[in-house]
């Protein structure tokens, strides 16, 4: 989350195309696609990049920097909500996305796309609401009126910082932040730091409140055995959504079921392969259940204590555990003959 007084700047420095190439080659190695993580990024450049089909709908930045003084004066949402997906320049945009891109990626394969975008929903709302509530309490206790309390900043870092505090919550390990070695699961702290001497206009505040509400969520999912309630809500809208691609999809699967059995060689110990599935005990030829022949010899399906159908032609199935094994040859030529 970057800060910038009360103004605009945006700068162009042609590194979309290093993002864009950084963002394929990643998901084309990918066995499963993330599909959260592709859409987060692709908001944050749509927003970014306002094409004209867009431009009428995505409002301009200057209605939506987080400002803390205006966000309580004006019961103003769409600052607080907004503001994460709107970035100053270039730069600001993918240093952002590519740290999205990493974190992303290894969040959503280990928890799956539903838990992940529950969790994201959470720490975007999480992080603002514990930056709003720091600004507000050092402008109270402390009287920090122009330092953060009138600040406009705008950036997806806050998130990304409480990303960072869950995904090293648990690491034991030691990583390098900005050459400096620390231990993993404070590298977010590090980086906090560290990004504020390096980049002393960068929002501290949202950093820090990022940092605070990743600890907060790890502490809340600790302590809630019970099912997440963001992420019933979000397995309600994508299945809402998703339900007519479903319904054609069962239609199409119901006409392709197949009637005709179609097995393995292999015997079982009870002659039976599965629901809707016998096993001829001839040749242990799994059968679908429609047929009362086997496909393989054409020994007639036994049931019980050696009962069975009649093929219909010239050969007539006496038990088909007791068929000699010229007669089960015999058979089985004059079947595919």
């Amino acid at each position: 989350m970057a800060n910038f007084g009360e103004g605009r700047r945006r700068g162009t420095g042609g590194m979309l195309p290093l993002l864009a190439v950084s963002t394929v080659a990643e998901y084309y190695r990918l066995p499963w696609k993330p599909p959260v993580t592709a859409g987060l990024l692709a908001a944050n450049t749509l927003v970014y990049l306002r094409p004209a089909f867009l431009d009428p709908l995505i409002p301009h930045i200057s209605e939506v920097w987080f400002n803390p003084n205006l966000i309580l004066k004006h019961k103003d949402l769409k600052r607080f909500f907004l503001s994460a997906f709107y970035h100053l320049n270039e730069p600001h945009l993918v240093y952002n996305m590519m740290s999205l891109l990493w974190k992303g990626i290894k969040l959503e394969t280990s928890m799956g796309s539903t838990q992940f975008a529950s969790m994201v929903v959470t720490l975007l709302g999480m992080s603002q609401g514990v930056t709003l509530l720091l600004a507000k309490s050092l402008h109270v206790f402390f009287d920090y009126r122009r330092a953060y309390f009138h600040e406009y900043s705008v950036g997806f870092s806050g998130v990304l910082f409480a990303l960072k505090v869950v995904l090293n919550a648990q690491a034991e390990d030691y990583s390098s932040v900005y050459g400096v070695l620390v231990p993993t699961k404070y590298a977010a702290w590090a980086e906090l730091v560290l990004v504020q001497m390096f980049v002393p206009r960068a929002s501290f505040l949202g950093h820090l409140g990022g940092i605070l509400a990743g600890i907060l969520y790890m502490k809340m999912k600790r302590s809630y055995s019970g099912s997440d309630p963001v992420a019933m809500v979000v397995r309600g809208v994508a299945r809402a959504v998703t339900w007519p691609l479903r319904f054609l999809s069962s239609m199409v699967g119901s006409r392709r079921r197949r009637i005709t059995g179609r097995g393995r060689v292999g015997r079982g110990q009870n002659g039976i392969a599965g629901p809707g599935i016998w096993r001829c005990q001839s040749c242990t030829f799994d059968n679908s259940g429609w047929e009362s022949v086997c496909e393989m010899c054409g020994s007639g399906r036994s049931r019980g204590n050696g009962w069975s159908v009649n093929q219909g032609h010239a050969h007539s199935s006496s038990s088909s555990s007791d068929l000699p094994l010229d007669e089960l040859r015999r058979r089985r030529v004059e079947r595919f003959s």
